[in-house]
């Protein structure tokens, strides 16, 4: 009886422990901008899932914090999806620790202002130019952290080059404070809910952000545009490569394509940095349709 016993357990740990493994093998692991949130968990996931039969599962940050948590070792992925070219440049080499080859530029999001519309600030929006809405007194700002995210650094930048336009050398520390002003500085997969629940007034948001979850926002002049770069890659030591492939296949076919499209992201020519020779033959030919 203790014999059969020991040998049931043995079966069921066996299966256990092979339950994982087999996950892994059946799952694509994407680490992306924190900006993509709902197009990759409501759209793209559940669009690829149902085209090719994998699992998809998504973890959101900003593209630096991404990086960061690479070359740290800290998290492993199959797919990254960040919003900025630099962010891959600095994965790529030896002194980076070789975790990216190549990457597609294949998109791009310009900066916007978002506001709630319930916020009693929302009216102004529609009268008066965004920087002075966003220097009055008690308005809740939202914003991402510049070191951790490309969309925070464009922020800075963007007010920054408003302060010149506008003659007002003070304006980024009447609109931002500090860089890592603790009162605005959050996280950029939280921003927008924050923004919908009447936490915040307004924040700078994406236009795949603002035109996705139909956030009102407003376009600052054409001298002060700044925009997200979407790029995507197959990371080095990717665990489950086939399923990656298959992933940026999918992402860059036209079906992929016409959904980033629903969701305000703006289509650009899919174009290649890095070593082309380590790229999957199959996404060059994905690559090279889109081209067409």
């Amino acid at each position: 009886m203790i014999r059969k016993l020991l040998a049931s357990l043995v079966a069921v740990t066996g299966i256990v422990n092979a339950a994982p493994a087999f996950a892994q093998a059946d799952t694509v692991n994407v680490l992306y901008a924190g900006s993509l949130v709902n197009l990759m968990e409501r759209s793209v996931g559940p669009a690829f899932e149902k085209a090719t039969g994998q699992h998809f599962r998504g973890y959101a940050a900003g593209s630096n914090k991404i990086a960061n948590e690479i070359k740290g070792k800290l998290r492993r992925g199959d797919v990254f999806i960040s919003a900025s070219p630099k962010v891959n440049t600095s994965l790529m080499g030896e002194a980076n620790g070789d975790h990216v080859s190549w990457y597609v530029n294949f998109a791009e999001s310009p900066l916007m202002i978002g506001y709630n519309a319930q916020s009693r600030f929302a009216s102004q929006f529609t009268g008066k130019r965004w920087d002075q809405v966003l220097q009055e007194q008690g308005i809740r700002i939202g914003r991402t952290d510049p070191k951790l995210d490309p969309k925070g650094a464009f922020t800075v930048e963007m007010v920054t080059k408003a302060a010149d336009l506008y003659h007002q050398p003070d304006l980024a520390q009447k609109i931002l404070g500090a860089p890592d002003n603790p009162e605005q500085v959050l996280p950029e997969e939280t921003l927008v809910g924050r923004l919908q629940s009447g936490q915040l007034d307004a924040g700078f948001f994406y236009s795949t952000e603002t035109s996705d979850l139909k956030i009102p926002a407003i376009r600052p002049a054409p001298e002060l545009q700044a925009k997200a770069s979407y790029t995507l890659t197959i990371l080095n030591d990717a665990p489950n490569r086939t399923g990656a492939s298959s992933f940026v296949d999918f992402l860059l076919s036209a079906q992929g394509r016409a959904l980033l499209r629903q969701h305000g992201v703006g289509i650009v020519k899919p174009t290649v940095k890095g070593n082309v020779q380590a790229m999957p033959p199959s996404v060059q030919a994905v690559i090279d349709a889109a081209n067409e």
